[in-house]
């Protein structure tokens, strides 16, 4: 396929008038739109006005889109526990095989081709199925959590460690390695130390499998660790194995001067989830600190319960607003620096190689907006546009791994007003359970 528009190859690279030609699942040019028809003749056509990698969700929760607008005006612990692991906890297997693909399909639709999904205690396996079949790419994790759970969701240590196992030697590397996996204790609060020990041992057992975990997102989800553990939660994480360039935490909102250098010491991941944090007022991530440091930072919509959206270009426009904000800087975090976090820094934090950028010989994970609305005119600099004013539904086109997932604003491998009609009907069910 040669696809033809404003291509944005990474944050520095843009051809006005450009061209991406895909065979199989990869891209084999980029570069001028008549030099690339010169030299490719017979593939398929298709344009768009903008041409973008696919962005990349490094942490989202797919399985609590039935919880969309659950639990507003709440702080982190009163709307994890009274509100989103009930709704958890409640899902039969057929739920959160709909809650999974409502979470895919708004991915798909908005231009989010990669993501890391911190699944539920129960049933993950149907988003791994959901995520094969509507041909995401993924690195997902069953979550852990054997103590301070509430009925339904609480473990035996030995045997959610077993089960996550299962998980792995199941799904793990499926379609080419489109689909892997990630260990996923939820959080040091919910995670006892043999639990967290077991997550790194596990992960050290396969090949490529990486953990993902909640860290110092809430103040008192830090003070519980503390009191229990006499260590902050990065040290304790640290301690207990969960640090290092495998592994992806979330939010680290509340880190002092000697976590932040456990991080950058360790090369671990942070994701930055700006929305989530504003919503649940947890606080603002020290990200430009994080980013000086060089540590990798990339960016997450978090769960539907606490964003309400997983819209990529609405996080992007956050994430930069609430650092410039907080720094009283202008020039804090750049809409190039965002673009950077929601594509490339996120397929490095997720483990994947030649994902991010549109790149000879890089994977054809592509996305297409249309710009022919009124506030995308004019557009001086097209990532300022990404950044500040495009929204997810100005996506019309999305590929992954040089599969069309959806063309001309029709998702293709899946029925998108069937799965909305199912997600509608276990929505209703929820009532009284959360």
């Amino acid at each position: 396929m040669l696809l033809s528009g404003t291509v944005v190859a990474d944050a520095e690279t843009v051809i006005h008038d450009g061209a991406v030609v895909v065979e199989d699942d990869l891209i084999v040019a980029v570069g001028d739109r008549s030099t690339c028809l010169e030299e490719y003749p017979d593939h398929d056509r298709d344009s768009y006005d903008v041409l973008a990698p696919g962005t990349v969700g490094a942490h989202v929760h797919s399985v609590q889109s039935l919880g969309r607008g659950i639990a507003d005006d709440t702080e982190l612990l009163e709307w994890l526990y009274d509100y989103v692991l009930p709704m958890e906890a409640s899902l039969s297997p057929a739920a959160m095989r709909t809650a999974a693909e409502l979470g895919y399909l708004e991915m798909i639709e908005s231009g989010t081709t990669t993501c890391i999904d911190h699944l539920s205690v129960d049933h993950a396996a149907q988003a791994f199925e959901a995520a094969q079949e509507l041909g995401i790419r993924g690195r997902l994790g069953k979550v852990m959590m054997d103590k301070e759970a509430p009925p339904g969701l609480l473990e035996d240590t030995d045997e959610a460690l077993a089960e996550s196992e299962r998980l792995i030697r199941r799904y793990h590397g499926l379609d080419d390695g489109r689909i892997r996996y990630a260990v996923t204790p939820r959080f040091a609060v919910s995670c006892t130390e043999a639990c967290l020990r077991g997550a790194r041992h596990l992960a050290d057992d396969y090949d490529d499998v990486m953990i993902h975990t909640h860290a110092s997102e809430n103040r008192g989800e830090i003070e519980t660790v503390e009191d229990e553990t006499g260590r902050r939660n990065i040290q304790w994480l640290d301690e207990v194995g969960l640090t290092g360039e495998d592994v992806v935490l979330a939010h680290c909102v509340w880190t002092d001067e000697s976590e932040r250098e456990l991080l950058a010491d360790t090369g671990t991941n942070v994701t930055y989830c700006p929305s989530s944090n504003m919503k649940l007022a947890s606080g603002v991530a020290p990200v430009l600190d994080y980013l000086d440091r060089g540590i990798n930072v990339a960016l997450g919509n978090d769960g539907p319960p606490c964003n309400n959206t997983l819209d990529p270009f609405t996080e992007m426009r956050q994430a930069s607003l609430l650092q410039k904000v907080d720094r009283l800087e202008p020039q804090a975090l750049p809409a190039r620096t965002v673009f950077e976090m929601a594509t490339i820094n996120g397929a490095r934090a997720a483990g994947f190689d030649r994902v991010g950028k549109l790149r000879e010989g890089w994977s054809a994970d592509i996305i297409g907006l249309e710009t022919a609305v009124t506030r995308a005119t004019p557009i001086h600099d097209v990532l300022s546009h990404l950044t500040f004013a495009a929204h997810g539904d100005d996506v019309q086109f999305t590929m992954v791994d040089g599969t069309t997932l959806m063309r001309d604003g029709e998702v293709l491998v899946a029925d998108a007003a069937a799965i909305r009609s199912r997600a509608r009907e276990f929505a209703a069910e929820l009532d009284g359970t959360c």
